[in-house]
């Protein structure tokens, strides 16, 4: 008997301590968290020295202008190529597997003359 005693004492004294630290610290977690908000929407860091937190010496400056944001939702004009016939994708296949034995012939004599 007294040990489920002593136990349920043991958990009501760590159950005020952790409300007790609850209540301490909020305020500086919202000071940060306030804080942290402001600092969002302060002005950038690089016009700050570099002494402060700002950029290095050495960083190259900002453009004057902006750039402008990609035209995303343009759509590209449609293509005219065709897709290549039977005739032609058998030529063009011929011709890679002939520069690829000529790029190993001449891979094999430079490593020879080495």
């Amino acid at each position: 008997m007294d040990i489920v005693s002593e136990s349920r004492l043991g958990r009501l004294r760590a159950t005020e301590f952790v409300a007790a630290a609850a209540k301490r610290s909020w305020k500086p977690l919202l000071a940060l968290a306030l804080a942290a908000g402001l600092a969002g929407c302060s002005s950038t860091l690089g016009d700050l020295p570099p002494q402060l937190g700002g950029l290095p010496a050495g960083t190259p400056e900002r453009p004057a202008a902006a750039s402008v944001y990609p035209a995303v939702h343009d759509m590209p004009p449609p293509r005219q190529d065709t897709v290549l016939t039977a005739d032609e994708r058998k030529k063009t296949e011929a011709e890679l597997a002939d520069l690829r034995a000529r790029q190993e012939k001449q891979a094999a004599a430079a490593a020879k003359d080495k």
